[in-house]
């Protein structure tokens, strides 16, 4: 699904989380696109815009926090439309619970992922596996993760994903091999959202 279109649903389903609906996980394979966040630096994007239209690359201003990342074919993006009224209203414990559902996540796959502080997102080793830029509008959350798992990583050299200078990106599939199917990264990505503590 493209951006934007998503972006609609992500809308939608707030509202109805608002109005005192059930917190929702929203799965998606976007289309191509680099989304640039509120903390977006212009050096960070490597790429001109013609150069991104010519590999059908879109490019976006979005609203969540962070630079500029990277979605695509292959990579697990979980949009958590939680409302965090029942969760402690704290952001920042929000983000670091995203972050163990991941690690819990990965934990089934035999992985060991962890936290770089002050890195948002979950790292293997010194490479982003998985990046996270959430924005929350009246203690309900918008966006969510981007999980790496067969994502085309060259897409990534257009940017400096997450405007992090010195580490790489890697994804499941450089990992593991075999690399587990999208189907069974997201129904671990559910186990590990069931895991956490309101």
């Amino acid at each position: 699904m493209g951006y934007h279109p998503a972006w609609d649903v992500q809308r939608d389903v707030m509202e109805r989380v608002r109005a005192g609906g059930p917190d929702t996980l929203l799965f998606v394979e976007h289309d191509p696109v680099y989304t640039l966040g509120a903390a977006f630096q212009t050096q960070n994007l490597k790429w001109s815009e013609e150069e991104c239209a010519a590999r059908g690359i879109e490019l976006v201003v979005t609203d969540r926090g962070g630079d500029a990342t990277y979605h695509g074919p292959g990579q697990v993006v979980a949009y958590p439309i939680f409302n965090l009224e029942n969760r402690g209203r704290d952001l920042h414990r929000w983000i670091r619970s995203i972050e163990e559902a991941v690690i819990l996540a990965l934990a089934e796959f035999g992985i060991d992922g962890r936290r770089f502080a002050p890195h948002t997102g979950v790292w293997v080793e010194d490479a982003k596996v998985c990046a996270i830029g959430i924005k929350v509008k009246r203690w309900v959350n918008l966006h969510g993760l981007a999980l790496n798992v067969h994502t085309d990583m060259t897409h990534f050299e257009g940017i400096i994903p997450c405007g992090i200078q010195g580490y790489g990106v890697t994804s499941l599939h450089e990992l593991l091999d075999p690399a587990p199917s999208m189907e069974q990264v997201k129904a671990a990505l559910v186990r590990g959202f069931a895991a956490l503590s309101p």
